[in-house]
């Protein structure tokens, strides 16, 4: 008795076990499948929500702290930290005008994710858009163009082709700088290409883009076909300055002779009736 007793002891307390166990687990289950939900409808999760501001509060005002903050969230907002890390890489190479440049953008766009991102939806369309909006607010007020004029080689050693996949706002820079100018644009269009064939080959050349090679425009007037003998022969004007050919004016005065001629054979009485 005191066996069985123990034993429906042991199997209630399992069952106990068991259905907090399985309370976690559908818990679990609740909460991933509201993440994936949330994920689905192209919203921003409320944990990836809470983890940004949580990072916004904490990030250094110096270095790339609060560009981090975006990596690695259900919207897919990627590449802000990688422009910051490879403006501050490149630094060192750029003149006064852009070194000022870097340290005025950088600073104008974590300013501008701290104070926004609070303020706007979780959407992700409404989150891409703010970022991009932020991009060329920050860029364009503080001379990206200028500085990329200046210091072309070093904005092109800066674009690299797999950053450029998928689109984000790796991308949305690179469309502002082909926004500054023919020589800043020709120069990436050539290294884009460069390394799009270097990775895919011919296959470059159907993908729009990729800028296309064309040949060279003329410095002169294409020449015209020769002409041939009989050509000329028919060009050459005539005797006293006229364009008219020989022939044409042999054949016109034999028609003429010949008309005289049938006006002189016609019947008297059938030219009184014609009169």
């Amino acid at each position: 008795m005191l066996i069985a007793v123990l034993l429906l002891v042991l199997s209630v307390t399992a069952r106990a076990h068991g259905g907090g166990g399985a309370a976690a687990d559908t818990a679990d289950a609740h909460e991933a499948h509201a993440e994936k939900a949330a994920s689905q409808k192209g919203r921003l999760s409320l944990q990836n929500t809470a983890e940004i501001q949580h990072c916004l509060v904490n990030a250094g005002d110096v270095g790339c702290g609060v560009f981090e903050c975006f990596e690695n969230n259900s919207c897919e907002i990627r590449g802000l930290q990688e422009i910051c890390m490879t403006f501050l890489h490149n630094a060192g190479k750029f003149d006064s005008q852009g070194k000022s440049f870097i340290k005025d953008a950088l600073k104008c766009m974590a300013h501008g994710l701290r104070h926004k991102f609070s303020c706007i939806s979780r959407k992700c369309l409404a989150i891409k858009d703010m970022v991009f909006q932020l991009q060329r607010e920050c860029y364009m007020k503080h001379n990206l163009c200028s500085a990329a004029k200046d210091n072309v080689n070093v904005i092109v050693e800066m674009i690299h082709f797999q950053d450029l996949f998928p689109k984000g706002p790796y991308v949305e820079l690179v469309n502002i700088l082909l926004g500054c100018g023919e020589e800043v644009k020709e120069a990436i269009g050539r290294s884009v290409r460069a390394q799009c064939e270097q990775h895919w080959g011919a296959l470059c050349d159907t993908l729009s883009f990729c800028p296309e090679r064309r040949p060279a425009a003329p410095s002169h007037p294409e020449h015209e076909h020769p002409k041939g003998p009989r050509q000329v022969e028919k060009e050459k004007p005539g005797k006293g300055g006229s364009g008219t050919h020989p022939r044409s004016r042999g054949q016109g005065s034999r028609r003429a002779s010949l008309d005289a001629a049938m006006a002189e054979q016609e019947d008297p009485e059938t030219t009184d009736i014609r009169r």
